[in-house]
């Protein structure tokens, strides 16, 4: 894929992508599962150094499993180290990723874009990008404060992403999915 090349680390969430995250340990000798938000689990590894708590780490995939791999980690031994590192997010600098093509994104680039209804009102903001399994969710942040609202990312729902415009367009009936969702 991507180039293997040194990078600076990623400064902030402008200049990095989360790649995944460590979810729990595999075995007793140090191995981790990590859960991956790249397109083929084992290109978690595959563009340079992977970045964790600020620190450039060594990923070694060992296997592909659902939703992502068993890696090892240079250093990480035992399991106890292996679970310490459990919720650990995964980064890397977004000058290795390859460019997005058309009518693509990366889903750190949705995150703070203006999300409007399709009449021009103002529904809120994109607080985070979720999967919980059935498929994707934007959680949106209400411009009153109130709860947020989980929408379902789909077509049918987001009718636009325009990133470069810092916003998203959602469905009309967007508004009482999300009065319901939240």
């Amino acid at each position: 894929m991507a180039e293997t090349k040194p990078h600076a680390e990623p400064a902030s969430g402008a200049d990095r992508v989360c790649v995944g995250v460590i979810a729990r340990p595999k075995g007793v000798r140090g191995a981790v599962r990590i859960t991956t938000y790249t397109a083929r689990p084992e290109d978690v590894a595959a563009y340079g150094p992977v970045y964790a708590n600020g620190a450039p780490i060594s990923l070694a995939v060992r296997e592909v499993v659902k939703r992502g791999v068993v890696a090892a980690i240079e250093g990480v031994e035992d399991r106890d180290a292996a679970a310490a590192l459990a919720g650990t997010r995964l980064y890397v600098p977004r000058a290795a990723l390859p460019a997005p093509g058309d009518d693509e994104f990366y889903y750190a680039d949705l995150i703070g874009l203006r999300v409007e209804l399709a009449d021009g009102r103002a529904f809120g903001t994109v607080a985070a990008v979720h999967n919980f399994g059935a498929g994707d969710i934007i959680e949106v942040a209400r411009p009153d404060g109130g709860e947020t609202a989980m929408l379902r990312f789909t077509r049918e729902v987001v009718t636009e992403v325009d990133v470069a415009g810092g916003r998203l367009v959602v469905a009309a009936d967007a508004e009482a999915a999300g009065e319901d969702a939240g």
